[in-house]
């Protein structure tokens, strides 16, 4: 059979199920092959492919739909997307590809079977939730953005640049499609924020530092972000200048007497004006004065000088009281002869109990006038 094909100018060539061939005669498409044994002419040319890849790779293939459609699509699935058009492909049920707008894909048909889904873009760009699943089980995720917000923030959704929505808590999908979607995440819980070492020129021009701290959150989200560039610097800044102002104005010695009523005074200031940005400032504290080293010790030195008067103060009013106490015991001895025996008693009780021998010599008048002899 070998010589025969030779002397007849044929040629045999066998393929597989997992094979196709393009056959060209003279330079033109004329066939394309399946599985089994095919008889060519010799100066046929063959192109083999493997269809488990699936995707057409001729470099004929432009070629092939335009001279011979009826060979293409007998043997070939084209897939074409519009402008605003998705097309989900499922291999055998399973997905396989997302095509994004104005995309085309040629796949050998025996390689399926094959199942197309459109999408309409020009309805919305949300990718339904069951297909987002779907596509991030299959990790087939190049064709769409994915954008988690977290419990208690929003996240605002900008594409090319213009803002679009403002998304919730949860898992978001969208089709990317040439967009350039940018997500920003905004907390929209009670946070503190600290300004510490803030210099402050007082009224008496005595330069100190103070630490700020503010309890603050976000209420409006867009106005928040838009309206400067960074809020957490704006109020920074606020809380700065509204006690400078406020500190400036005041004398070391009223500061350092009422520190409440200056915080009072300042947050008022702050909170009307972030209330202009979308936030809502709570409650703010001036939590330390920081006095220069100089000035600190000379107001240590004045506390220690008045705790010092006061001391002496004390001491003075107490000396008083018991030379009061004293006087008032002495005339009642002396208008009472028996509470005068009664000290004697209790004097000479507290002197047995100090010495080993005590010879007592009185008489009448009592131990006062007599000699009291204390032997070892």
């Amino acid at each position: 059979m070998r010589l025969i094909d030779i002397l007849f100018g044929r040629t045999r060539l066998t393929l597989t199920e997992a094979e196709r061939a393009i056959v060209f005669r003279k330079g033109r498409i004329t066939a394309i092959l399946g599985a089994g044994e095919h008889m060519l002419r010799r100066k046929d040319v063959v192109e083999r492919h493997i269809i488990s890849d699936a995707v057409v790779t001729s470099t004929f293939n432009d070629a092939l739909w335009r001279e011979r459609p009826d060979l293409a699509e007998a043997h070939m699935t084209d897939i074409r997307t519009g402008a605003d058009e998705i097309a989900i492909v499922a291999r055998d049920g399973r997905l396989s590809e997302v095509l994004t707008p104005e995309t085309r894909r040629v796949l050998w048909t025996a390689a399926g079977p094959w199942t197309v889904e459109r999408i309409d873009l020009s309805k919305g760009h949300d990718v339904p939730r069951a297909l987002g699943d779907r596509l991030t089980r299959a990790r087939i995720t190049g064709a769409m953005t994915v954008v988690e917000v977290p419990e208690a923030h929003v996240a605002l959704v900008s594409v090319d640049g213009a803002h679009e929505r403002i998304l919730e808590a949860g898992t978001h999908r969208f089709w990317t499609a040439g967009r350039r979607l940018v997500a920003k995440l905004v907390d929209l819980r009670w946070r503190a924020h600290d300004v510490t070492g803030h210099e402050i020129l007082t009224k008496d021009q005595v330069t100190l530092r103070v630490n700020l701290a503010a309890d603050f959150r976000v209420t409006d989200p867009l106005r928040a972000v838009t309206a400067v560039k960074d809020f957490e610097d704006a109020l920074h800044r606020a809380l700065g200048l509204a006690f400078r102002k406020t500190l400036g104005a005041l004398t070391l010695d009223a500061l350092l007497a009422d520190k409440m009523a200056v915080d009072a005074e300042a947050a008022e200031a702050v909170r009307a004006e972030m209330a202009g940005i979308g936030l809502e400032v709570g409650e703010i504290a001036l939590k330390d004065v920081i006095l220069p080293g100089e000035m600190r010790d000379i107001l240590t030195g004045v506390v220690a000088a008045e705790k010092e008067a006061e001391a002496n103060v004390i001491r003075r009013r107490e000396e008083t009281n018991a030379t009061r106490s004293l006087l008032n015991t002495a005339k009642v001895m002396a208008e009472n002869p028996v509470m005068l025996r009664l000290k004697e008693l209790e004097a000479l009780e507290t002197i047995a109990g100090r010495v080993e021998r005590l010879t007592v010599t009185t008489g009448t008048d009592g131990l006062l006038n007599d000699i009291a002899k204390l032997r070892d």
